[in-house]
């Protein structure tokens, strides 16, 4: 639909044929989605299959290989040599050269596939209105009239015209669109019919609303830009780069080898074997471009890439999604990794367990504690009294009806029950979905059978029962949404010419702005006292600090009849209803994980927006205090760190364990300190704001549950939001960097074998012991192959009891090339040594005199008691071959792992 901005919210709602409240049916969507196609852009074009044929051929050794198989090829020719002679070296050279670019092109398709999978698993969501009920689906299943709820953090999944405010205001960023930030379309009710249209791609930043969608796919205004958004710039990764730098250096060792051979040889051109001066030099000439073709690993970037690429997927197995290959090195050097303590170390399944309110304060304040059971989302579950018996009906308690009353009514969020995965699940904050889930557990007044009543009610009823009858109760009017500054949030709501502001939010920011308090006991009003205030808090500082839980504080106040707005002003001289403590509890797994990066030499800093007591004792739980006595200089809450002097700051960043009390912009901070004391930093985050800090860490982790801009922004994204994710993925990291090391290690040791092999031979004026075209087929088969198994190996037991290695730490240090060199001359020497014991000391072979050996090419100028033919044989080459293939085996064995026993 072009002109939805130019028409009414009803003809745009009637244009589609969809009802506002209910959503489309399941067969308007499936015709809207066959007029309309999917909500996908056209796939970028991908690199032709000949370009990339081409590309394997595109390399300076390839092209000496190709002028090595013409001069081959030219030489026989001269000779006058016909048939398959002739031909034999140069098509065996050529074939060589087809099976070598065979294998980079395959290398080269599944590195893109690996990488086009891991790209699915980045698919948006969108919460959207079908058949009258509120689903969460990928973004891709979007036709338009599909009624969408957006929300802050949200990325706007296709091109929309608003219909319903829920708050009073929305703000979307379209800098992608028009370079504008923060591109402000507030509007109150009467403003509604305005053009109002929400861009595909941009992004909340602030409210939330429900809208219509009236584009998808390539017929939205991201469509025709798309191909600006989506060029994405290949990096060079620093292993790629480390290892281009070594192979020029390598390239210039073997140049000088080869000339060396060429050199060395000079003496033995005018040979009577070759037939004279420039037949001998073309023939050593050809031996040395062999011997450089020989002694470089051309399947080294293909390994290193499909050794990267399949990675990955192991790690989306682990749940950890890289968005780009060199974050993978990255990892294996993170020393510090800066974790998010809610839904990354814990559930994120908050649940109501305490809740205390006044119940009389006719002889002093006197509490009441209620427990919650239950400690996921399903509406199931008893509250008990202070003496541990279950209330039979708990709506008739009126602090707890009021409590139930304003957890469904000052609430944002959606609980629902997902018959696929068997559960029910949240749509929005959890602290809200867990006072939904309270709301049901308390139940409703004056019904005498209300628990069992309940239970009766399918699970998808279930879910929101109580919840839904409230709503249905009382309008809501307006709505003054959470801020950081208020640490609240209230809402107006109207019922029978009553007009109710319902708040909740910090204790703290609560207590201080009531006035008044409900009793328990008769549901009667009472001011609130010095005394009782103290009483309060001090039940707060109790739930926060002993019990470690996250609390919240409910008020009420009556206001004007009539009213229909509200503003910051109105929330003062509350009624004070009651204080809830909620429990995230922690992962089972993080406590080990922990435990392995501390063998890892990985410090772990949690860092939270939670008050510092609530979390230092989830910390104890989780292990990240078990090595301390003290955590006087390990805790710190973000004014606290901003006070102290500059000096002291390094040493509190080099203590820290944990960092309380946090803003997006102290994540920030805190990366950049870590990064000017040479901390390789990796960052949790998942909302709108933590984006700059996730692009800022080495390594930005954003959560699967997170928002699109932290996603777009990291490295990383975990889809299971679980900290022991990282610290696999770490391990996987760390793995990865050694195979490939390790692979590295066996093709240039075994390469180095053959070049010795070749000069030892050619120093000491023997035949030659192995022919080009051995060398080649040795160089493809026997070391490409199980180089790429070296990629597939397991991790070392040992992997994360090493420290991290150095980022700039070269992948062949100096001591590790000696090492290779030692191998190398071994294998070389083995070689050779194979290729004279069949000449001198085995039984099928001629038994000569070394003498004899050294002096092969003078044997037609000699009088000799065997025929000069004898060094023509080929099996000596082969027992050659053969002794470098069983030997270059075991080397493959060696290179498993850089310092542990084959064993």
């Amino acid at each position: 639909m072009e002109d939805a901005y130019a028409r009414s919210i009803t003809e745009v709602l009637d244009f589609f044929g969809v009802d506002q409240t209910k959503g489309l049916n399941d067969s308007q969507v499936a015709n809207n989605a066959r007029i309309y196609g999917r909500n996908v852009l056209p796939q970028e074009e991908s690199t032709p299959f000949w370009r990339l044929v081409l590309k394997q051929f595109d390399d300076l050794l390839v092209k000496i290989l190709i002028a090595a198989a013409l001069v081959s090829f030219i030489l026989a020719l001269v000779d006058g040599e016909t048939g398959l002679t002739a031909f034999l070296e140069p098509s065996v050279i050529l074939m060589i050269l087809a099976a070598n670019a065979a294998v980079g092109v395959i290398t080269e398709t599944n590195a893109e596939k690996a990488l086009e999978e891991l790209r699915a698993y980045q698919a948006e969501v969108a919460t959207v209105l079908r058949n009258g009920c509120f689903s969460i689906l990928p973004a891709t299943d979007l036709v338009p009239g599909d009624i969408v709820e957006v929300g802050v953090g949200c990325k706007v999944p296709a091109d929309m015209r608003t219909v319903e405010m829920l708050g009073n205001q929305l703000r979307v960023d379209q800098a992608i669109l028009t370079g504008i930030t923060s591109f402000s379309t507030a509007t109150n009710a009467v403003f509604q019919d305005k053009t109002n249209i929400l861009f595909s791609g941009t992004v909340v930043v602030a409210g939330r609303a429900r809208a219509v969608v009236v584009g998808v796919g390539s017929s939205t205004a991201m469509g025709g830009i798309r191909d600006a958004m989506l060029r994405t710039t290949d990096e060079v990764t620093p292993l790629k780069k480390k290892l281009d730098e070594f192979g020029t250096f390598l390239a210039k060792v073997i140049a000088g080898i080869c000339v060396l051979v060429w050199i060395v040889n000079i003496g033995h051109f005018r040979d009577p074997a070759h037939g004279g001066f420039l037949r001998g030099a073309i023939h050593y000439f050809k031996i040395a471009v062999a011997l450089a073709v020989a002694a470089i690993p051309e399947g080294l970037p293909a390994v290193v890439t499909t050794c990267l690429a399949l990675g990955t997927k192991r790690m989306a197995r682990l749940n950890a999604i890289v968005r780009s290959l060199p974050s993978v090195e990255t990892l294996g050097c993170t020393t510090v990794i800066c974790s998010d303590k809610t839904g990354t170390l814990t559930t994120n399944m908050m649940s109501v367990s305490k809740i205390c309110v006044i119940s009389s304060v006719n002889h002093g304040a006197i509490t009441a504690e209620y427990r919650v059971s239950g400690t996921t989302y399903a509406p199931e579950g008893i509250i008990l009294d202070g003496s541990g018996l279950q209330l039979e009906f708990p709506a008739q308690c009126p602090c707890l009806l009021h409590i139930a009353m304003c957890s469904a009514l000052c609430n944002e969020s959606m609980l629902q029950y997902n018959p696929d995965k068997g559960n029910y699940e949240k749509i929005g904050e959890s602290t809200e979905v867990a006072l939904r889930v309270l709301t049901e557990k308390v139940g409703l007044p004056g019904y005498d059978s209300m628990p069992s009543s309940l239970n009766m009610l399918s699970k998808h009823e279930r879910a929101s029962y109580c919840n839904r009858y409230w709503e249905n109760q009382f309008k809501k009017v307006s709505l003054l949404e959470f801020s950081r500054d208020r640490k609240m949030m209230s809402v107006l709501c109207s019922r029978k010419h009553q007009e109710i502001v319902f708040s909740k939010g910090a204790p703290e920011s609560i207590i201080s702005r009531c006035t008044n308090i409900l009793c328990n006991d008769d549901g009667c009003t009472a001011p609130l006292t010095a005394d009782i205030r103290a009483e309060l808090m001090a039940r707060f500082h109790s739930f926060a600090g002993k019990d470690t839980l996250r609390c919240l504080a409910l008020a009420l106040k009556e206001m004007p009849f009539g009213q229909q707005t509200l503003a910051f002003e109105d929330e003062k001289d509350l009624t004070f209803i009651g204080l809830v403590g909620m429990l995230d509890p922690p992962r089972d797994e993080v406590r080990s994980a922990m435990l392995s990066c501390m063998t890892a030499g990985i410090r772990v800093i949690v860092v939270t927006g939670d008050n510092k007591s609530t979390a230092e004792s989830l910390c104890r739980k989780i292990g990240a205090f078990d090595h301390l006595e003290d955590f006087s200089g390990r805790s710190y809450t973000a004014s606290e760190f901003e006070e102290l002097p500059a000096l002291q700051k390094g040493s509190a960043l080099q203590h820290m364990v944990l960092f309380t009390r946090v803003e997006p912009s102290h994540k920030r901070m805190l990366v950049e300190a870590l990064q000017q004391q040479n901390e390789v930093v990796a960052m949790t985050g998942d909302g709108v704001n933590d984006a700059p800090a996730l692009k800022k860490a080495d390594i930005g982790i954003a959560m699967g549950s997170g928002t699109a801009v932290a996603k777009s922004a990291s490295d990383m994204v975990l889809a299971d939001d679980n900290f022991a994710s990282i610290v696999a993925a770490v391990a996987e990291g760390r793995a990865i960097y050694n195979n490939t090391k390790q692979f590295i290690r066996y093709m240039i040791s075994s390469n180095i074998g053959e070049v010795v092999c070749i000069f030892v031979a050619a120093v000491l004026g023997i035949p030659e012991t192995l022919v080009p075209v051995q060398l080649l087929w040795v160089n493809l088969v026997t070391d490409g192959l199980p180089a790429t198994a070296i990629g597939f190996n397991k991790q070392d037991s040992d992997v994360m009891k090493a420290k991290p290695r150095k980022v700039n730490e070269a992948v062949v240090s100096g001591w590790l090339f000696f090492r290779y060199l030692v191998i190398g001359a071994y294998v070389g020497l083995a070689t050779v040594a194979g290729f004279i014991w069949w000449f001198v000391y085995s039984e099928n072979g001629p038994k000569l005199p070394y003498y004899e050996l050294i002096n092969f090419d003078t044997c037609p100028a000699r009088e000799t008691t065997y025929p000069c033919s004898i060094f023509d044989d080929r099996r000596p080459s082969t027992v050659s071959m053969t002794v470098l293939v069983v030997v270059e085996m075991f080397n493959a064995l060696n290179n498993l792992s850089e310092n542990q026993s084959l064993l």
